[in-house]
């Protein structure tokens, strides 16, 4: 009878066609699937990491928990390191081809003043900076991964080692149960898998960043350069990302993340409000423009991954990657980036391990969490004390940073951390 009145509750909210499949797992509960590698999570570091495999001929599946993509939001910032992330697997030029080339960035305070301008490229001409749409870059990964290789409403609610500690079980919340032999976890900054490592909750960093994509039927007309404004305890920017859209934020100091706020009128009489009074009519129009499915409103958090006291990013045959492992905030623009390095990393070294037996999967994972822990933890660390200083309220802080430390800042400042090398291409020559 409950078997039955858990199909009849699920009949009243889903298609037919996932009727079906609802019934089929209730059905077959009891049996456990077997599958070489899972990945927890269709996000960018899990759909990256399915596609870097890929290329290695190696299949997965890739459990999420959401009916479909999860493409709500508007724009991901991707800095050269991102870039090559994306060329390794094989969709750096199919992006590249619908965002612009930013070329420079220019800083003013609150008043109208500018601090700085330079161009991205003035020190370095390898350089490369683009604003991509958060659903465009996740429907671009998934589109190269076969038809049936993401397994849509498959909510993990439970994970836990085998008897004979091989291999990982996992518990859907519909009864579904697999046996991975590698599993591969990219569920997010709340990331379930890393509470059941030992890992600590993100910490909340203090601001609040309001987001949005302004849009130009007619075409933007903007030049392809970063904005940016800064206040006391709020700063502001918006970026061209393409020729009909413009990517903007919003960032503010609050004691507390405060309430989850979806209602698009909110969120834009909020933003607006909060730079109503600067001297940017720009940012007021954008954020009249921007359509009600890209604001959004997010607390921002991180975890510090401190060298002896945090547990490694594996345990067994399970592995962290992305915000599930080194949530950071976006003050360096490089959330993104490093969930790709991550996936391009960890899937060499796996692949390594399951084609050439020269090395055990525990030993790839422990290579990937030396090689990636030392990349990540400052980044981290940095971005969380910029986020600081230009987030500060402190009306002398505010004037060195306006007067002495923004008007020095050379591109060099902004970029050198993008000039990542992945060790196999140091090791290969390329």
């Amino acid at each position: 009878m409950a078997l039955i009145s858990s199909i009849l509750r699920h009949a009243k909210s889903h298609s037919s066609s996932k009727i079906s499949t609802y019934i089929q797992r209730r059905l077959f509960s009891n049996d456990v699937r077997k599958e070489n590698i899972v990945i927890v999570g269709a996000g960018i570091a899990g759909l990256a990491s399915a596609l870097s495999l890929q290329r290695f001929g190696i299949r997965s599946l890739v459990l999420e928990q959401a009916e479909s993509l999860r493409t709500e939001g508007s724009s991901i910032t991707l800095s050269k390191n991102g870039w090559k992330a994306l060329d390794a697997i094989g969709v750096g030029d199919e992006l590249r081809s619908q965002f612009l080339d930013l070329q420079g960035v220019v800083i003013k305070s609150d008043d109208g003043k500018e601090l700085n301008s330079f161009g991205f490229k003035d020190e370095d001409k390898s350089q490369e900076l683009r604003v991509v749409e958060r659903r465009v870059l996740l429907e671009t990964l998934a589109s190269k991964l076969p038809p049936n290789a993401i397994s849509f409403s498959s909510k993990l609610s439970n994970i836990e080692t085998s008897e004979n500690g091989t291999n990982t079980l996992l518990q859907l919340q519909d009864g579904t149960r697999l046996s991975a032999e590698v599993v591969i976890a990219c569920d997010g900054v709340w990331s379930p898998t890393a509470k059941w490592m030992g890992f600590r909750q993100p910490k909340y960093a203090g601001h609040i960043a309001f987001r949005g994509l302004g849009y130009f039927p007619e075409g933007q007309p903007y030049e392809p350069k970063v904005n940016y404004t800064y206040g006391r305890g709020l700063r502001a920017a918006f970026v061209p990302a393409s020729k009909t859209k413009v990517y903007w934020f919003v960032l503010c100091n609050s004691s507390s993340p405060g309430p989850r706020i979806t209602d698009p009128s909110i969120l834009r009489q909020q933003a607006k409000e909060l730079v109503r009074d600067w001297p940017v009519a720009d940012m007021l129009n954008l954020i009249n423009l921007t359509p009600d499915d890209t604001l959004t409103r997010n607390p921002l958090y991180d975890r510090w991954l401190w060298p002896v006291i945090s547990p490694p990013p594996f345990s067994g045959r399970t592995v962290l990657a992305g915000d599930a492992w080194h949530p950071m905030t976006p003050n360096m623009g490089q959330g993104a980036c490093c969930a790709l390095e991550d996936s391009i990393v960890l899937t060499e070294k796996l692949a390594e391990a399951m084609k050439s037996k020269h090395i055990s999967v525990e030993d790839a994972f422990k290579a990937y969490g030396s090689e990636r822990w030392r990349r990540v933890f400052p980044l981290t660390v940095m971005a969380n004390r910029i986020g600081a200083l230009l987030q500060s309220e402190n009306t002398l802080i505010c004037a060195v940073r306006n007067n002495l430390l923004v008007p020095k800042l050379k591109p060099r400042a902004l970029t050198k951390h993008t000039n990542y090398e992945f060790e196999q291409a140091k090791r290969d020559g390329r």
